[in-house]
């Protein structure tokens, strides 16, 4: 019927769907941004002649600008770097000597590598680097025999480690402490606070002496009693002077020992053990104890004496005689 046909026209009209306008932004092209100046700098030197003189010096300026940016970075990372490396081993307790060797030997080997890097901006190849070290090493070898002797003396001191940094040594006729182990030198600071560096091939190859390497030191006091002094009296004051003293270990045992009858005086020895900490103090008191315990009781300590006997000249002892 009439009726029904309009109702299915009008519902297929209802159910046809409209097409969906596309804005007007997606249908403009969009907008091309503007080169960098990176891309500016490129496509001008592109025009340019490679071998006129405004692309070589353009160049070479470009070059000595990544240069010197290069060498700024590397300074401050290997600074970082060293510190870092430095602050690792000092949390882990690792041992002084080698923290502060691989510590500058990170802060060389980023600079090397910086330099290598360098070298290759003007043209410079690693390989051909390479290849001119191997080539003069022989002539370098000739002239630094010294330099080298020194080189393979540290390197024997950083694995045998005879010595760390600040032990108390006597080395190559110097005594003090060791403040730095290198490759070619070993600084050291004596008592009276002058530092020496003293070549590696002069300390390796000569007797070494480690003062503070074990934990403890034993000391000596020598000390004259007088002849007319009772020697089991004698014994007995220089034996409570020296357990007086409280930096003087118990254990081992301190020692009186009687050395020798000399000319004028009976000769003795204290010795005792101290941690090498209060060596010298503890050695300083047992000598002003065994003072004050000799003078408590009445013993003298002799010093050397010279007895003069002049004889009379022959004709004075005659005419006493006749007179």
């Amino acid at each position: 019927p009439p009726v029904a046909t309009a109702v299915v026209d009008a519902a297929s009209a209802a159910t046809t769907v409209a097409p969906i306008a596309t804005p007007a932004t997606a249908a403009a092209p969009q907008a091309a941004a503007p080169p960098d100046m990176l891309e500016q700098l490129s496509d001008f030197l592109d025009r340019l002649d490679k071998t006129s003189p405004q692309y070589i010096a353009i160049e070479l300026a470009l070059h000595a600008a990544l240069v010197l940016i290069i060498c700024i970075s590397a300074w401050t990372l290997s600074s970082w770097g060293s510190a870092i490396v430095r602050a690792a081993f000092d949390r882990i307790k690792f041992d002084e000597t080698l923290s502060i060797f691989i510590a500058k030997l990170v802060r060389w080997a980023i600079l090397a590598l910086a330099g290598l890097t360098c070298l290759s901006f003007f043209g410079v190849e690693a390989t051909s680097f390479a290849a001119l070290v191997g080539a003069a090493g022989l002539a370098i070898g000739l002239a630094f025999q010294g330099t080298l002797s020194n080189f393979a003396a540290g390197a024997m001191l950083l694995v045998f480690r005879p010595y760390k940094v600040n032990d108390d040594v006597n080395v190559a006729g110097y005594s003090g402490t060791v403040r730095e182990i290198e490759l070619f030198t070993t600084i050291i600071d004596t008592h009276d606070n002058r530092r020496i560096i003293v070549p590696n091939s002069s300390i390796f190859g000569a007797v070494i002496e480690n003062v503070t390497h074990n934990p403890m030191r034993r000391f000596s006091v020598n000390v004259g009693a007088a002849y007319s002094a009772d020697i089991d009296e004698t014994r007995r004051a220089l034996e409570r002077a020296v357990k007086s003293v409280p930096a003087v270990l118990t254990n081992p045992e301190p020692a009186v020992a009687l050395v020798e009858l000399a000319a004028s005086s009976v000769n003795w020895t204290v010795r005792g053990w101290a941690m090498k900490e209060y060596f010298g103090q503890a050695q300083q008191d047992v000598i002003r104890a065994v003072k004050l315990e000799l003078d408590a009781a009445g013993i003298g300590i002799p010093y050397p004496q010279l007895e003069l006997h002049l004889d009379q000249p022959a004709a004075a002892q005659k005419s006493r005689l006749a007179a």
